[in-house]
């Protein structure tokens, strides 16, 4: 069974998998969903294999032969279990990147991306114990990694961050990284530090980025979402701040207050205009939640 919104205002929410925890100890019943599983194969970039329409390629177990034991055990949908493989020894008409996915895979299967990406890349990023320095050994179907060497134990890692839409009340403040197209704009965002909470890290995050000062008990919790890219928790917020003027530090090359109209045209423009030129700015795509939390906040505003 699906878990989950019926339906999200960005990616990698819609149509998760039940993941099915109990069937991670129960290799009988895993090799018997096997043959008829859904097998989603990324190379070692994290592309996923697609056909020659784009389309997620069709593999099942039966098509791949063996048995699951190799490979991570996704989830059901349905009664269908879903698996990730390797890509090599696999061909394909080409790969796609979860971006590209996201803009034109159906919702469910996106997701499942979203979630083969971020279980590869622990995999790969993890192979060796942190506490004594021995090879992994991953059991419970590629969800646990058991060092033989200290019996020490690793589960898969979630990097939470916050992405929140600060205004002073009439206002939103936005701002921008050197490497971006030259009229794309976006909220604040930053990765929560050990013994902090999320109120706190919208504050110090803010004031780090570009000298706001948000009062954290303002902080709104709206929604999250995975973004793999490659293994954060996206956390979204409203919060408050004083009108200071911006005052960018490293990490932003500008920051500014934008009113409710341009913020309005901001959101009505063509989200890829950012690479060609004209006047405006350019909010970010809609698979992101950081746009999310844009209309949430312009929702909010009162009609004029």
């Amino acid at each position: 069974m699906a878990v989950g919104p019926a339906r999200s205002s960005f990616a990698f929410v819609d149509g998760a998998l039940d993941r099915a925890d109990a069937l991670r100890d129960d290799a009988a019943a895993l090799a018997a969903l096997w043959p008829a599983a859904g097998v989603i194969a990324l190379d070692p970039q994290g592309r996923a294999l697609a056909d020659a329409d784009g389309g997620l390629l069709a593999i099942d177990g039966s098509t791949l032969g063996g048995d699951h034991q190799p490979h991570t055990f996704l989830g059901l949908r349905g009664e269908q279990a879903w698996f990730l493989a390797d890509a090599p020894g696999i061909g394909a008409p080409q790969q796609l990147d979860l971006r590209s996915a996201a803009a034109q895979w159906p919702h469910w299967q996106a997701t499942l991306f979203a979630q083969a990406r971020a279980l590869q890349h622990w995999h790969r990023q993890h192979r060796f114990c942190g506490a004594c320095g021995g090879a992994l050994r991953y059991v419970r179907a590629g969800w646990l990694g058991r060092c033989d060497a200290c019996a020490s134990e690793h589960y898969p890692r979630t990097d939470q961050a916050i992405i929140v839409a600060v205004s002073d009340g009439a206002r939103l403040l936005l701002g921008r990284q050197a490497s971006w197209p030259q009229r794309r704009w976006s909220v604040i965002a930053g990765f929560v530090e050990p013994g902090e909470t999320l109120e706190q890290t919208v504050a110090r995050e803010v004031m780090e980025e570009t000298g706001i000062r948000v009062d954290p008990r303002s902080a709104r919790y709206l929604a999250s979402q995975p973004w793999p890219f490659p293994s954060a928790l996206m956390l979204g917020f409203i919060a408050a701040a004083a009108p200071d003027e911006p005052r960018v530090g490293d990490e932003l090359e500008a920051a500014r207050w934008f009113s409710v109209e341009q913020v309005r045209e901001g959101l009505a423009r063509d989200w890829s205009e950012a690479e060609r030129e004209g006047e405006g700015i350019v909010l970010p795509a809609p698979l992101s939640i950081a746009r999310h939390v844009i209309q949430a906040w312009l929702d909010g505003q009162p009609a004029e």
